[in-house]
């Protein structure tokens, strides 16, 4: 792989909804809320899924109530269960093989955002002490998300990300430890509501973090560890978020932001924002 191309942008860890059975809008449950406006339960396919498995209301689900639809991403684990796992034969062509179809499906997707975290470790120049160790763990998964059902359905995904989790985070102190200054610790804070407006948060780790809600407006999260940070209707309006370690287009869509948030150039700004 040259030096210019990006790992995470591997089309294999971006969604290819053209090549999926629609999984994300059969295998998995919703309940009436704030997100969703109906009930459905796993297994049954959404009432907007057409028959070419894409979403009838997929540029309108924010006006139709789906604003969870809008902050799911399945990393490509979606066209990897249809294609690879399952061969390209749907679950309306064989009923038959739909539960499995359907319970593999959450396993690959865990899988491939993991395999998203390892790329985007890759794609740090400053971790290449552990590129080694993260090429490796990224052949080791990828190949496991090319197994047969049985296989998958029997991988302990927690374990996984235990053997993952340390590589992440060497990966994340060898990226921040180029920024100047004292880095703030806020791992695993409840910031839920937080008043963090103009926060100079840079090379942070917010690993994790409850940010639900949070006020980062004007913030400076440049360089900031931000995987797993609960993010949902955190306003992000005028924040930096330039080189932001691990931070995933959900995140993103499911926080508010407006014309002068500035994102990182490999994901995109939410159609929902402020103008």
């Amino acid at each position: 792989m040259s030096e210019r191309t990006s790992y995470a942008a591997h089309p294999d860890l971006q969604a290819d909804c053209g090549s999926c059975f629609g999984l994300c809008c059969v295998a998995l449950p919703f309940s009436r809320s704030s997100d969703f406006p109906v009930d459905k339960s796993a297994g049954t396919p959404c009432g907007n899924l057409q028959e070419d498995f894409r979403c009838g209301i997929h540029r309108r689900l924010r006006d139709q109530g789906y604003n969870g639809c809008t902050v799911f991403d399945c990393f490509g684990a979606g066209q990897k269960v249809s294609q690879v796992t399952f061969k390209g034969v749907s679950w309306r062509e064989e009923p038959d093989s739909a539960r499995a179809m359907y319970e593999v499906f959450p396993v690959v997707r865990q899988l491939h955002e993991l395999l998203k975290y390892i790329a985007q470790a890759l794609d740090l120049p400053a971790a290449g002490p552990v590129h080694g160790d993260l090429r490796r763990a990224y052949e080791r998964l990828d190949a496991l998300t090319r197994d047969t059902a049985e296989t998958l359905l029997a991988v302990d995904v927690d374990a996984l990300r235990g053997e993952v989790n340390p590589l992440l985070l060497r990966a994340s102190e060898l990226a921040r430890a180029a920024v100047p200054g004292r880095k703030k610790n806020h791992r695993g804070a409840h910031l839920m509501g937080s008043r963090l407006r103009g926060a100079k948060l840079r090379g942070a780790s917010l690993r994790g973090a409850l940010l639900i809600a949070a006020d980062l407006s004007g913030s400076d999260l440049r360089d900031a560890d931000l995987i797993g940070a609960d993010m949902r209707d955190t306003n992000l309006c005028g924040a930096d978020l330039r080189g932001a370690l691990f931070l995933t287009q959900p995140q993103l869509n499911a926080a508010r932001g407006d014309a002068r948030t500035k994102v990182p150039q490999t994901l995109e700004r939410p159609r929902h924002w402020a103008d």
